[in-house]
């Protein structure tokens, strides 16, 4: 029997189109952080709460937003020549 963090956790299953919108809302806001209300009022379509918090955590775990205690902020930048240089540039 699965574990009740295991079915809790795909409770609200969002589906890949549910996490483009949001993916696509993030990236293009004007505003550089965002409250999870705001990001509610900009979505095209409504979303569950619950489900909105679950592409929340596959964003930030997968590095493209940083949840923070004044908001969610749009981090991910594709550019390699960054890449790179993040990868070379000194630690302080």
């Amino acid at each position: 029997m699965a574990s009740t963090e295991t079915a809790h956790r795909y409770e609200h299953s969002p589906t890949l189109n549910t996490v483009i919108m949001v993916e696509e809302t993030l990236q293009n806001m004007d505003q550089t952080v965002i409250t999870i209300a705001q990001l509610k009022r900009l979505l095209p379509k409504k979303i569950n709460h619950n489900t909105l918090k679950v592409i929340l955590r596959y964003l930030e775990e997968s590095n493209k937003i940083l949840v923070t205690i004044d908001g969610i902020t749009w981090i991910f930048n594709p550019n390699p020549r960054l890449r790179e240089a993040v990868s070379r540039g000194l630690e302080l």
